[in-house]
């Protein structure tokens, strides 16, 4: 009786008004808080930017000081709503949010300002794709500016240029690499030898582009006047698309050293100690069991490094000089690579006068470089969930 009593008087007692707040969300704030702070930092930045900036209205300053203020008001509203605990937890967050935001930025100005000014010519001149220079005169960019001829010329020998000098500087790089890196992880053992490797290593990541292009040049000038004797002719036979390859390795061979070591590290020691015990030989160890776990990461790591090189402009300058038709020997004549065709387009406009035509070959050619070394980003990601150690139902 005293039970039924007791169910009675709750049933009787008054239902908790609607405006009460559950006690899980209770001292947090709205979802929307975020973005009335975000509004307000937005509208405060607008307004000082107008009232500081001297030159007018300044974008990337609204920009940045709108970053600070919603960080800021963000913490103070936190603190006061919240607590101090999770006012710097927030704030460390959205620091680091607007970091990556402010960081992406000026990559995001870059994409857009060679879209903008590269794609309208590809789409109207095609032919720019798998034409190259030989013949292209001044008198052909001034009929283009002033008579509205098609824009003549091309950057197919460039194209072919940085296919094959990268190709090149890949056969050479990825095998010394790849050895040097067994050798530190499965026999080095942390000995003078290996530690001497190391540092040889990061001193040549570290170097500029330009010094690795001045070293293949000595080194093949070096060679070919040993064999056919100093003069002219055997310095000029120096700069072909080999010198440029030599340049480009010494760039790629520390990063693919650095990836695959890391890669091979990897690899746990079961897997060996197990293969050893089955009485395989360790360089059929490596070969078999070591190497293929670990390739997903050595073949993006190498895939990155080709891409790292494909842009250099330095060191080919230096070891491949210019050609305006197309090469498809490296090992002879001078050959042109996509940067260098840029390059020399900005700086040397084919007809002075109307540099006009030269700037809108060299934004296409601008555009297809940077969509080669995102496509090679883009195969370095599918490379290695392709070659990742798949997994079984045992």
């Amino acid at each position: 009786m005293t039970m039924t009593n007791d169910t009675a008087a709750r049933h009787r007692a008054p239902q908790q008004g609607p405006r009460q707040r559950n006690s899980l969300t209770a001292g947090q704030m709205p979802g929307w808080t975020w973005m009335a702070v975000l509004a307000g930092a937005l509208v405060v930045a607008a307004g000082l930017t107008a009232l500081v900036g001297a030159g007018g209205f300044s974008w990337v300053g609204w920009l940045v000081l709108s970053a600070v203020l919603y960080v800021a008001g963000m913490y103070v509203t936190t603190l006061v709503v919240e607590n101090r605990r999770r006012a710097t937890d927030g704030f460390w967050r959205n620091l680091v949010w607007a970091a990556f935001i402010l960081a992406l930025i000026p990559l995001l100005s870059v994409i857009w300002t060679v879209l903008a000014n590269g794609l309208p010519t590809l789409i109207e001149t095609p032919q720019l794709l798998w034409r190259d220079m030989q013949g292209v005169t001044g008198a052909d960019d001034i009929a283009t500016v002033e008579e509205g001829a098609p824009l003549a010329g091309g950057f197919l020998h460039g194209l072919v240029g940085t296919l094959m000098i990268t190709l090149l500087a890949t056969v050479i790089s990825v095998p010394i690499g790849l050895l040097t890196s067994i050798y530190l992880v499965e026999y080095g053992r942390g000995g003078w030898f290996s530690r001497s490797i190391v540092f040889f290593v990061d001193v040549m990541t570290g170097i500029p582009s330009i010094v690795a292009g001045l070293f293949a040049f000595a080194l093949m000038e070096l060679v070919i006047t040993s064999i056919l004797g100093e003069g002219p002719r055997q310095l000029q036979m120096v700069k072909m698309g080999l010198s440029a390859a030599i340049a480009l390795s010494v760039l790629m061979i520390p990063v693919v050293v650095r990836s695959t070591e890391e890669m091979l590290r990897v690899v746990p020691n079961e897997l060996r100690e197990a293969s050893y015990a089955l009485g395989v030989r360790k360089w059929r160890t490596i070969f078999k069991v070591v190497l293929p776990t670990a390739m997903s990461g050595i073949a993006s790591g190498v895939t990155l490094a080709i891409a790292r090189v494909t842009g250099e402009t330095a060191p080919i300058l230096v070891t491949a000089g210019y050609a305006a038709t197309v090469n498809w020997n490296p090992f002879g004549e001078w050959m042109t690579a996509l940067p260098v065709y840029i390059y020399r387009q900005l700086m040397n406009p084919t007809a002075p006068a109307a540099g006009l035509p030269s700037a809108e070959r060299a934004w296409a050619a601008a555009l297809v470089l940077i969509v080669i070394v995102m496509l090679l980003n883009l195969a370095a990601r599918i490379i290695a969930k392709a070659f990742a150690p798949k997994k079984t139902g045992r």
